[in-house]
């Protein structure tokens, strides 16, 4: 089998490659001398053969069949210059068909009436210590696979997690609303800036209650450039600067670790999940400073040991 296949014509499939047993609960074929048995093995073989045959016919040079392709069906194929690919699953085969622009076929009798599916480049690559069959230019180039790699299963998890909720905001952004605000810590201190104005103007002791929200928006840009490993304090502070001087694209730009102009740099976010995640911690703030008070159990007296 080769490992790299250009310009590829695949034929999708879900058939069994074995040969046809009978399928009645109980029933016993008895023969009573080897050619017989060897006889019915023969046509069993020549079965099989017209078969391989059907499927070469469709000017394939790629077979993948989401059940399993036996030695002899794979031999046939590896003659007529046809890369088979066995056992995906029936969710691979869906998405295959997708993204390759081709039917999903059962039986082989009118090859004309069949859509191959087309593909720039399919490749065997290993990936830590896994063989995977990789799909380049794929005819309907809709689709993608993402390969999650981790130390443990929980640093798996919580990627697969991250890389869902990812993936929920894009979907929701371009299906909904597709509104846009830039990320990189800019919203947050445009926000605490037209909060901390309202504090100035605000008398009492309600001034107190708008600082410190204005404070713990400038938090959401601290923990960025934690996360990143700068110094928080020098390029939040600059940044907050650069905001009162009037420049309301300024963000973290974390890949030079300095303030940049977060339109140029394409740094975006959705503005429904920003939205929600100022509502999300307002309301859970709220909810916490409603509580008057915390009933604590008391706890549990140790047993002395026996003397």
């Amino acid at each position: 089998q080769p490992t790299v296949i250009e310009n590829a014509k695949i034929l999708i499939a879900n058939t069994p490659m074995d040969t046809d047993k009978v399928k009645i609960f109980g029933a016993r074929v008895r023969v009573d001398s080897m050619d017989k048995l060897s006889a019915i093995e023969a046509a069993e073989r020549e079965k099989m053969r017209n078969k391989c045959d059907k499927i070469i016919k469709h000017n394939c040079n790629v077979f993948i069949n989401r059940q399993l392709i036996y030695n002899y069906p794979e031999q046939m194929f590896a003659d007529a210059g046809v890369a088979a690919i066995e056992h995906a699953d029936f969710d691979g085969i869906e998405r295959l068909a997708k993204v390759l622009g081709g039917d999903i076929v059962s039986t082989f009798d009118t090859p004309d009436a069949v859509t191959l599916g087309e593909c720039a480049r399919i490749e065997e690559t290993i990936i830590g210590e896994d063989k995977l069959i990789r799909f380049s230019g794929c005819k309907g180039g809709r689709a993608c696979s993402v390969v999650l790699r981790g130390a443990s299963d929980q640093l798996l998890d919580e990627a697969e997690r991250s890389m869902h909720d990812a993936l929920c905001v894009l979907s929701q952004t371009v299906s909904s609303d597709t509104r846009t605000v830039l990320g990189g810590g800019c919203s947050e201190t445009l926000m605490s800036v037209a909060v901390d104005e309202l504090a100035k103007k605000t008398a009492g002791k309600k001034a107190l209650a708008i600082e410190a929200f204005a404070k713990a928006l400038r938090a959401l840009p601290t923990i960025i450039a934690n996360n990143a490993g700068y110094d928080s304090a020098d390029l939040v502070s600059r940044m907050r600067a650069s905001h009162y001087e009037g420049d309301n694209t300024a963000g973290l730009d974390m890949i030079n670790g300095d303030v940049g102009n977060m339109r140029e740099l394409g740094i975006t976010e959705s503005y429904k999940l920003k939205r929600q995640v100022v509502l999300s911690a307002s309301e859970a703030a709220e909810m916490i400073l409603r509580v008057d008070d915390i009933i604590r159990c008391a706890p549990r007296q140790r047993e002395q040991p026996h003397m």
